[in-house]
């Protein structure tokens, strides 16, 4: 499914099959947008992007699905970006499929409503995960019982700046065309946010029960 129903409209019913012991797969392909309804704005959609019903920006952040799911301790979890980390993105895939048990598997998908040429998707997938804004990692509950950590951090720390990322997304740049002094802010509060965001998931990755 995409990001509409799975953040939003049917998120009470993927939260009930997260909690549940079914052996499901879920694959949700995030747009940050609704993109088959003309680019609302959504949970999914991230801090300072322009979409329908935020043209100015949207001046809250994206819903951390995967932290939703991984708080149930008993679905596998993964986040991919396919045109980023291929071999990441085949292990969680392998990883979901083998895990009996519920399993969500979140993918970057860019779509149009980003304002960018799709033939450069691969790379616009490089550059969220470059840029911090895309993380890349795991979620394994059976590593719990081996006394690991069951998060697997599989991005780096950035490489590329928040800002440079965002201009390459007629989202983005909407913004800094029409309200520079406001762009310049996003780019502030997105740098913040992806400073938690990694440092968060550092530490959850370092995390191990204590014997």
């Amino acid at each position: 499914g995409g990001d509409g129903w799975a953040y939003d409209i049917g998120f009470g019913g993927l939260d009930h099959v997260m909690n549940m012991r079914q052996n499901v797969n879920v694959l949700v392909l995030d747009t940050e947008v609704y993109s088959n309804t003309g680019g609302q704005a959504s949970k999914s959609t991230p801090r300072g992007a322009s979409a329908k019903f935020a043209t100015l920006g949207k001046t809250f952040g994206k819903k951390d699905l995967g932290l939703v799911a991984m708080a149930n301790s008993n679905a596998y979890v993964a986040h991919i970006a396919m045109g980023a980390n291929e071999v990441q993105a085949i292990k969680a895939i392998r990883e979901a499929e083998s895990f009996d048990g519920p399993s969500l598997i979140i993918a970057y998908a860019p779509c149009i409503a980003h304002g960018i040429d799709l033939i450069n998707s691969t790379q616009q997938q490089k550059a969220a995960v470059e840029s911090g804004h895309w993380s890349l990692y795991r979620f394994d509950p059976r590593l719990i019982a081996e006394g690991k950590s069951p998060f697997q951090l599989d991005s780096h720390a950035p490489t590329m700046s928040v800002r440079d990322y965002m201009l390459k997304e007629n989202r983005y740049k909407v913004i800094n065309a029409n309200n520079p002094e406001r762009f310049e802010e996003i780019v502030k509060e997105r740098e913040a946010e992806n400073a938690y965001k990694t440092k968060f998931y550092e530490y959850l990755s370092k995390f191990k029960m204590e014997e």
